[in-house]
């Protein structure tokens, strides 16, 4: 049975709940069963859920982000992302356009065994790097799109910094503070600069650039970085905050959303607007 929602008294004890598993048992499946490579993660019930699509990273396999989406789905959000364009010449336009091709599946589909719908009006978008650059690119495009969160986010062809002012939804963005690949100065910063709606920008100390990804893959002989435990924590805590409360009306984690918490501060200069008030 899922716990009765209620804001948490401090950002502190927001964190340390939204960061653990929630309520929901998860289940998780192919996308490819109904028409497009890629993973599905959902909770094992439930009717009018919220749903994201997370866009992969360059050269990431979507499995590197298993644990994200499971946490997500754990809290009753439905997270799909497509395998696609996952080579070194990968398509950024295309890959916005398969997001958003995803998001189609998830509301327009019953998942699992029927016992799974998603509210087409309760839809978000992220992604990782070039998978956040894209999920600007989706949400420029799809006024269905009611969040963006980005992680690390790079700039795209065509342009996120270009798309990113007429994006009216409230976003999160977090960069890698040590991050060599997308440096917050040249990436992040900017993209929240020219954010057309509510917009937060925090920084996790010590993160690199595949921080936010889990496991061992070939492509970290070649990009900086490294799996990182307390990178993946803030990222679970932030986001389940931030979707939850964009998406499903869901406040608990208002402080969260509004304080620096260990690990992670809101860079005041590049945030503007209130993700929860």
């Amino acid at each position: 049975m899922a716990r009765k929602a209620k804001k948490l008294p401090t950002a502190k004890h927001a964190f340390v709940e939204l960061s653990r598993r929630g309520p929901h048992e998860v289940l998780h499946g192919d996308l490819a069963l109904v028409g497009l490579p890629g993973m599905v993660c959902t909770p094992s019930k439930g009717t009018g859920l919220p749903a994201i699509v997370f866009g992969h990273g360059w050269l990431q396999p979507p499995r590197r982000y298993l644990a994200l989406m499971r946490h997500l789905a754990s809290w009753g959000i439905v997270v799909v992302t497509p395998s696609t364009h996952g080579g070194p010449l990968a398509s950024h336009r295309l890959y916005s356009e398969d997001m958003r091709t995803a998001l189609d599946i998830a509301a327009g589909v019953r998942l699992g065994d029927g016992k799974i719908s998603v509210d087409a009006n309760k839809l978000g978008a992220a992604g990782h790097a070039m998978g956040g650059g894209c999920a600007v690119l989706a949400a420029a495009e799809d006024p269905r799109i009611k969040a963006v969160a980005t992680l690390a986010a790079a700039e795209t062809h065509p342009s996120a910094l270009d798309a990113a002012p007429q994006v009216t939804a409230p976003a999160l963005h977090l960069a890698a503070a040590e991050d060599l690949l997308a440096p917050p100065v040249a990436n992040a910063e900017p993209i929240s600069r020219a954010w057309g709606g509510p917009v937060q920008l925090r920084t996790i100390k010590k993160a690199t650039h595949l921080g936010f990804t889990e496991g061992i893959h070939w492509s970290q002989l070649l990009l900086h970085g490294k799996p990182e435990y307390t990178t993946q924590r803030i990222t679970k805590g932030l986001l389940t905050a931030f979707f939850l409360r964009s998406l499903a009306g869901d406040r608990r984690g208002d402080l969260l959303l509004n304080e620096n918490i260990k690990g992670s501060t809101i860079d005041q200069v590049n945030t503007h607007g209130k993700l929860a008030a």
